[in-house]
């Protein structure tokens, strides 16, 4: 255990130098394995390193990357929030909750965090500003809003953890259907309560300010001009994910569709929005964010061998399993566990060096692997959201540069307490995540 913890500092040291992940772990890693000995995994150094990644899994993440980075680099994000805000405008926080729903959407065409903030967020926030809202619910909704990015499938996240446990991602998928709806509606609420009750002086509950002397108003027509932009693309996710639970296509298939179909409906619904320029930073961030990706996930699972070599991962699971407290108090353990190590590492570090480690002591106290992986993705979601290195918080930051980060982390802060929220109930009613997945592939 003395050594499980100079590995834990010494990793610490390695990574808050600013290096990057994929390196640092690496770095760890080897440093560990020569101060401590484990010269088994220094010798399969290469071999650990190219099975790691050697898997046909890993193929749906660059195809899913694609196919966000193609639908962000379109019109679509902003067209979805303005077709959502023109038939939710009446509501109170009718425009806070448009940002939100449109997160939602969003999230489900590309699978990112920081890339649904970035695009509903570039309309939406100048938007609620202009109209009243306060700055904190309008950089709530948004950095809030931008965490279904990975929940709502198809979800990078869940696909990286059902890799690393080994677990199915068709049902991980499905089982992230309910939970997103319910957070999304749950957001909605907040966006509603503070509108309606605690909204800013001078700002009508809706935040439909007049523009120019009169209120603001749309036609049916007006509130319908934008839906046929819009739908393709909803159906496009739809298809993805019905292929997928309806047993018709493998993961990777679907990926392969939904790669394909993004780049189809956006030549045919935005004619012009994508040329050679636009198809080149296209592949620029795919190869970027997927080489990235992949380097963490070999690095970490070096790492692991490391920590194996020196019976420290068998050892902490004797110990976790020893703790003489019921369940529930060491499932409260390890979500205040992820909890801390979101406010450091990106999602896809943790759960490539957390979720495998844990994988069997879940399964052991009796837990749903599926059902923890939403659990598991909810705390990756407030990992998005927390200082210091909170993502959404700096994307929001670089949409309203005048906006201080103090103010953006307060409007965060409801929406990381209904992210909470959210774990307690999937902790009460496991259900809500479970019951589709049982249904729908038996």
């Amino acid at each position: 255990m003395i050594e499980g913890l100079a590995i834990v500092v010494i990793t610490l040291v390695v990574v808050l130098t600013g290096m990057p992940l994929a390196f640092a772990f690496g770095f760890a890693g080897v440093l560990c394995a020569i101060i401590f000995g484990a010269t088994g995994p220094l010798g399969m150094a290469a071999h650990v390193l190219y099975e790691s990644i050697n898997s046909f899994g890993l193929l749906t993440i660059p195809l899913f990357v694609f196919m966000g980075v193609v639908i962000a680099n379109s019109p679509a994000g902003s067209d979805l929030y303005e077709a959502i805000h023109r038939l939710l405008y009446r509501l109170p926080g009718g425009l806070a909750m448009s940002n939100i729903a449109a997160c939602g959407l969003f999230a489900a065409m590309c699978g990112s965090s920081p890339a649904t903030c970035a695009a509903i967020g570039t309309s939406g926030i100048p938007e609620m500003r202009k109209r009243g809202i306060s700055d904190s619910l309008a950089a709530g909704s948004i950095v809030g809003g931008g965490t279904l990015g990975i929940l709502i499938p198809p979800s990078i996240v869940l696909i990286v953890y059902g890799i690393a446990t080994e677990t199915s991602i068709g049902k991980l998928f499905i089982a992230g259907v309910v939970p997103g709806i319910l957070i999304m509606g749950l957001f909605c609420v907040w966006a509603f309560i503070q509108s309606a009750f605690v909204s800013k002086k001078g700002a009508t509950p809706n935040g439909a300010t007049a523009l120019a002397g009169g209120a603001q108003f749309y036609t049916w027509s007006e509130r319908l001009k934008f839906l046929p932009k819009a739908l393709p693309f909803v159906f496009l996710i739809l298809l993805i994910i019905f292929s997928i639970y309806g047993g018709v296509a493998t993961p990777s298939e679907a990926a392969g569709l939904g790669a394909f179909g993004s780049v189809l409906l956006v030549l045919i619904v935005y004619r012009g929005s994508l040329n050679w320029q636009v198809f080149r930073r296209v592949y620029r961030h795919v190869i970027n964010e997927t080489a990235m990706i992949m380097l963490v996930a070999a690095t970490t699972v070096f790492f692991q061998s490391v920590l194996t070599d020196l019976y420290i991962t068998q050892r902490l699971m004797e110990v976790i399993v020893g703790i003489e407290a019921s369940r529930w108090v060491i499932m409260a353990l390890i979500n205040l566990l992820l909890l801390l190590l979101g406010c450091f590492l990106p999602p896809f570090a943790i759960i490539l060096l957390v979720a495998p480690l844990l994988h069997p002591v879940i399964v052991g106290f009796g837990f749903d692997p599926v059902w923890f992986g939403v659990v598991v993705t909810i705390n990756m979601e407030a990992g998005c959201i927390t200082p210091p290195f909170g993502i959404n918080l700096y994307v929001v930051k670089g949409i309203a540069p005048d906006m201080s980060i103090a103010k953006i982390m307060k409007g965060a802060f409801p929406f990381l307490l209904i992210l909470l929220l959210g774990i307690v109930i999937l902790c009460i009613f496991p259900e809500l995540a479970l019951w589709l997945p049982r249904n729908m592939t038996g």
